[in-house]
């Protein structure tokens, strides 16, 4: 049990200690761990709403399983916590502070995700989840974060940037599981360079993000 907690939340602390420690400013560690927490509180919702449709066997098309059972419940959920409780907290005053907020929620949906998956198949994923599942995450959590930092701080398309850190990391999201799904016996010949791709894309926003305001 001790050797699948640690494979399974290793890769959580290492990318969100990445991501906290590239904040110029850094953010209370009380709040990024209620931000932690809120995210793997939503496993629990999103798995049995995920499980209900499957048992239904509403559509077994591919596309609809993987951009909408998944990718926009996932997001959304995620999406919604970070609205109703981080968008409007005084500690979120600054670009950068929406990524890691965000990532903290999904990086907090992502580890009990992990460790579940690690108890019910086995802690040899271990290495391949840290790669693709729980880094892809992280990254469509700094996305996310990305625009809600642009609807913080600036006075124009606000509404436009909500609407955006929802739509793109759930386009995002479900062209991964697409790969996954459609691909089952060559999906790494695609997933990879999508993935960095993504990291490219991430970090872009990352360095955008940490800039100082200019007055």
């Amino acid at each position: 049990m001790f050797a699948i907690l640690s494979a399974g939340l290793a890769p959580i602390i290492g990318l969100m200690s990445y991501f906290y420690l590239k904040d110029r400013v850094t953010e209370p560690l009380s709040l990024i761990f209620r931000a932690f927490i809120f995210g793997a509180l939503l496993v629990f919702p999103i798995m049995f709403i995920q499980y209900a449709l499957e048992t239904e066997g509403i559509s077994n098309n591919i596309f609809i399983q993987s951009f909408f059972f998944v990718a926009f419940f996932e997001e959304f959920f995620k999406w919604f916590i970070f609205l109703f409780v981080m968008y409007n907290h005084s500690q979120f005053d600054d670009h950068y502070d929406g990524i890691v907020y965000a990532v903290a929620i999904s990086l907090g949906f992502a580890s009990l995700e992990n460790v579940l998956y690690l108890f019910t198949n086995g802690i040899e994923y271990a290495m391949l989840r840290a790669f693709f599942p729980v880094s892809s995450h992280a990254l469509f959590g700094v996305i996310m974060g990305y625009y809600f930092g642009k609807a913080k701080l600036t006075n124009f398309h606000t509404r436009w940037n909500i609407f955006l850190a929802l739509f793109i990391p759930f386009i995002l999201h479900g062209i991964y599981n697409y790969i996954l799904k459609s691909l089952a016996s060559s999906w790494s010949y695609y997933l990879i360079p999508f993935m960095i791709l993504l990291w490219f894309i991430a970090l872009h926003r990352v360095k955008i993000a940490n800039q100082p305001a200019k007055n």
